[in-house]
Formats: structure tokens, C-alpha cells, sequence
């Protein structure tokens, strides 16, 4: 399910519901944008961004977007790398374990929300400006941004000092101990790791372990390694 809020100018009093099938509906509620656009997106195919067209004219132009996506965005490292590099003053990109549903709200006056449909016929997006529905919807967005990870434009794999100190720790090893292992000193250890949580998008060491877990970029041996200076 996709959000998009938009923030701006009062909406004049019109029908609190109106239903859009075609894509050219969307994006002429989405062109109307002038202040900010608040996109939640579950996961799109691999190939595909969550972002239309009528999106990236609108940030070229200068309209505040934050965009919240599922975790496992981070899997696909084009998609990722695309995402984050969008990411500027005007434009937030944040990514959570997991999203209830899909929403877009725009200038704080218009909610974009799927609609089910009867008779299994696809479902179509409604478009609310009833101020009750919007708020709703603006409310459920702001509790989702706020315990989410930031995405930055990151490099998917993990070098092989950093791989190993995650395998070290993750095999209930304390920092002085993997220091000893790695040659590094302390200070060294919790400066990697707390590089390599920014760039897992993890929020504790114990996220990372299994972030990196997942994606098979733990060390599978402690092997002495080079030396590195601490």
C-alpha cells in the first residue's frame, strides 16, 4: 500500500473520497504539490523504484519529500544506492522492518490510499481530502518516520577487517578481546563499529550481527588478518 502527504495551501471543500484508476489521475493530484509529499511504500520489485515520474519533477522543482520503505530495500543495492543518493535537504529517505501499509499525502490536504475492491478486481487509489482521514493518515506516517534508519548512499559489502570484527563480537567476543585479535586498539573497535552500524542501517550492535548475518557478510574464520594500526 502507498502514502503520499503533501503539505501546503487549504484545500477548497470537495468530495471526501474520489476514486483514481489511471496513473494519469495520480500524478495530476501528485503535480499539484507544493510544499512537501509524505510517500510510504512496502517493497517494490527489484527493478523498479518507489518513486513515479511526476516524483522526481516534483523534488527537481523544489518540493520537500520524505520517503519511509521496508528493510529490505537495503537488500537491493542499486535500488539502495539510487535511493540514497537522493537524499539532500529537501529530500529524506528512511527505511523500517516492516510497513503496515502503503500511503502518500500531499501538502497535509490530499491522502492517496488503496482501496479494495469487490469481485476480486484490482484495487484502485482513493483519493481523500476529508481533513479527519488526512490527519489519520499524517499521524500514522509521523509514528512510523520517527524510529526509522536514515539511507545514505552505502556500499554494500563490508571490508574484510569489518567483516571479522562482526564475527568476533557476534561470537560474544568484548571490544578489548577482538581488539587484542584484530591488532587494533579499543578506541579503533567501537570507531568501526560504529561506522559499520551507520552504514547496516542498524540501530544497536545486535541489529548489525544479524543484518550482516543475513546477508552473509560475516568473517568464517578469525583468521590473524593483517595488522592495522590502532
Amino acid at each position: 500500500m502507498t502514502v503520499q502527504m503533501i503539505p501546503g495551501r487549504a484545500a477548497r471543500p470537495a468530495a471526501p473520497l474520489v476514486l483514481l484508476s489511471t496513473c494519469a489521475g495520480i500524478d495530476a493530484a501528485l503535480t499539484a504539490a507544493t510544499g512537501e509529499v509524505l510517500l510510504a511504500s512496502t517493497l517494490p520489485p527489484p527493478t523498479a523504484s518507489p518513486l513515479r515520474r511526476v516524483d522526481l519533477d516534483n523534488i527537481a522543482r523544489g518540493v520537500r519529500y520524505r520517503v519511509l520503505l521496508d528493510d529490505r530495500v537495503r537488500e537491493l543495492p542499486a535500488l539502495a544506492l539510487r535511493l540514497g543518493q537522493l537524499a539532500d535537504g529537501r529530500t529524506e529517505v528512511r527505511t523500517l522492518a516492516a510497513l503496515p501499509a502503503d500511503l502518500t499525502v500531499v501538502d497535509g490536504a490530499t491522502a492517496l490510499m488503496p482501496v479494495e475492491r469487490d469481485s476480486g478486481r484490482p484495487a484502485e487509489l482513493a483519493m481523500f481530502r476529508l481533513p479527519s482521514v488526512v490527519a489519520t493518515a499524517v499521524a500514522l506516517f509521523e509514528r512510523l518516520w520517527q524510529p526509522a534508519t536514515p539511507l545514505t548512499a552505502w556500499q554494500a559489502d563490508l571490508s574484510w577487517r569489518e567483516r571479522e570484527l562482526l564475527a568476533l563480537l557476534s561470537a560474544g567476543c568484548t571490544d578489548e578481546s577482538s581488539a587484542a585479535r584484530l591488532g587494533v586498539s579499543v578506541r579503533t573497535v567501537r570507531r568501526m563499529m560504529a561506522a559499520i552500524m551507520d552504514q547496516l542501517g542498524a540501530r544497536s550492535r545486535f541489529q548489525a550481527g544479524l543484518k550482516a548475518a543475513n546477508r552473509g557478510l560475516l568473517a568464517t574464520h578469525h583468521a590473524a588478518g593483517p595488522d592495522y594500526a590502532g
